[in-house]
């Protein structure tokens, strides 16, 4: 159900776009998109460049042992329907309980968004019908959220080149509370639909972000650094394989100082690669379409990763389809800080902004500074540790139980580990080769025990698995360098005495 949109946030943003010419900071967004090389493409004709206007709503599934407004279990890939509570099937007489774990989780992830936190916001039923919506309508967040005015800032590469760095910032709308939907299970050999209601109430937040994006690159790079927002605040696990964060990307074009474009809505998007490829196919068409003497529809579309192009599900709705209303069950959520917090106050039975703002964990961006700073790696350098999952734990490891310089061990972790992994499709912590390992291993070409080229050598063995150490594979391959001159004078002799016809040719020339 929150997949589905929160219709009515967006559409006040694209009629205000609408109703007259575009802003000088979009200009500036589209000049800039221009100048990393045809991100606001021209189209077919070659005539004035388009200047895509592109928004999310990204709905995280909050990290919670049970649900929104029930105690219904959360769990992945459970038996279909075994984790419904009455509510959850919404029957009769059932009413909803607020999940303190979940606005806990909401003021987090507002704080470090840079978000105001209303101290106090209201719940809404959001109306359609569905056959995995139980109730017949959604609660939501619509009028009042836990969280708006926010910003993110993210990073990403000029041409492709990661020595090449532009930090841009999109702005949040809001975050809001929302309760999940059931699933539809289609099965197309009986010709039915099967409803597992056990996603059907689990917590989720909506982040919804300004149309302050021109590109499928901008929009991958946001959602990235969102989702190790999330993870870093530990309020969402945000594992898109797994729909605990799935995308809707608006996008729509226009001419510079013309009027917004009617925009398209792509639904439920669970990748970032397929966001990127989704958001630029879009553009692409639309542009194509308006040079062809066609109209956009405002749609909604899904997009096929095995074709690479987006297609029609069905016209927008209205926001007066939705029929919003308070929920009347569920009173004002009420907010405190240090100055507003009761004396005598039961903590339990509160949640204080001030508190939680005092437990947030460093950010990406403060982390990549530090791993900047305390190993003198390039900050590229930093943005690929932290993208890959583990990989800083991994990088730190190895460099505390070596010799090597920080410098020197990131090539070894970026070129060839990293490599490897993704050559076999591995996470790090799949790897068969350890920290201690591969730190082993740079200890012996620090030692100058070994070459540069044996190391690599080792490392081919030590993919392997067979639970050698790469001492082991050194003197089993008979890979260590010479040390003793003498020794090395012996095999140069010995080398000379079985040629003695090429060294007399040599001689006399």
């Amino acid at each position: 159900a929150a997949a589905r949109g929160c219709g009515g946030v967006w559409r006040r943003a694209w009629q205000r776009g609408a109703g007259g010419p575009a802003p000088a900071p979009r200009g500036q967004r589209a000049a800039a998109c221009n100048a990393r090389g045809g991100a606001v493409p021209a189209g077919k004709s070659g005539l004035t460049p388009w200047v895509p206007v592109v928004g999310l709503e990204i709905h995280a599934q909050i990290s919670s042992n049970s649900k929104l407004f029930s105690g219904s279990q959360v769990q992945f890939a459970a038996p279909p329907n075994s984790l419904v509570s009455f509510f959850d099937a919404s029957l009769p007489g059932t009413l909803p309980v607020l999940n303190r774990r979940c606005v806990e989780a909401a003021v987090m992830t507002g704080l470090a968004l840079k978000c105001s936190i209303n101290k106090k916001s209201l719940f809404d039923r959001k109306h359609y019908f569905y056959a995995d919506l139980p109730a017949g309508y959604q609660i939501t967040q619509q009028r009042v959220p836990i969280a708006a005015n926010g910003s993110l800032s993210y990073s990403l590469c000029i041409d492709n080149k990661m020595s090449q760095m532009v930090t841009k910032t999109v702005r949040i709308k809001q975050i809001q509370l929302e309760q999940d939907s059931g699933k539809s299970l289609h099965d197309d050999t009986r010709s039915q639909t099967l409803v597992d209601l056990n996603r059907a109430g689990v917590g989720l937040m909506e982040v919804v972000m300004e149309p302050d994006m021109c590109c499928g690159e901008e929009a991958a790079a946001a959602v990235r650094e969102l989702q190790l927002i999330l993870q870093t605040l530990g309020s969402s696990q945000a594992v898109m394989a797994e729909g605990q964060l799935r995308v809707d990307a608006n996008v729509s074009v226009h001419r510079p100082g013309e009027h917004y474009g009617v925009r398209t809505e792509v639904k439920n998007i669970n990748s970032i690669r397929f966001l990127a490829k989704a958001v630029d196919y879009e553009i692409q068409r639309q542009i194509e379409e308006l040079e062809n003497g066609g109209t956009i529809l405002n749609e909604t579309r899904a997009f096929d990763s095995k074709l690479g192009c987006t297609v029609p599900m069905r016209d927008k709705e209205g926001k007066q389809d939705y029929r919003f209303m308070p929920e009347p069950n569920l009173p004002p959520l009420i907010l405190y800080d240090a100055k507003s917090l009761p004396a005598n106050t039961n903590h339990q039975q509160v949640v204080n902004i001030d508190w939680i703002h005092e437990r947030l964990p460093d950010l990406p961006s403060v982390k990549r500074a530090k791993l900047v700073e305390r190993y003198g790696i390039l900050p590229e350098h930093s943005f690929t540790l932290l993208n890959e999952d583990g990989l800083t734990e991994f990088f730190e490891n190895v460099v505390k139980q070596t010799q090597m310089k920080p410098k020197k061990v990131i090539g070894w972790i970026l070129n060839d580990l990293l490599s490897y992994l993704k050559q076999h499709s591995l996470t790090v912590k799949e790897s068969p080769v350890s920290s201690f390992l591969l730190a082993d291993l740079l200890n012996l070409l620090e030692k100058k025990e070994i070459s540069s080229t044996a190391a690599k050598q080792v490392l081919v063995e030590l993919w392997k698995g067979e639970g050698k150490t790469p001492l082991e594979i050194v003197k089993e391959k008979k890979l260590e360098l010479l040390q003793d001159q003498k020794e090395l004078e012996q095999i140069c002799q010995a080398v000379i005495d079985g040629q003695e016809n090429e060294v007399i040719m040599m001689v006399l020339g």
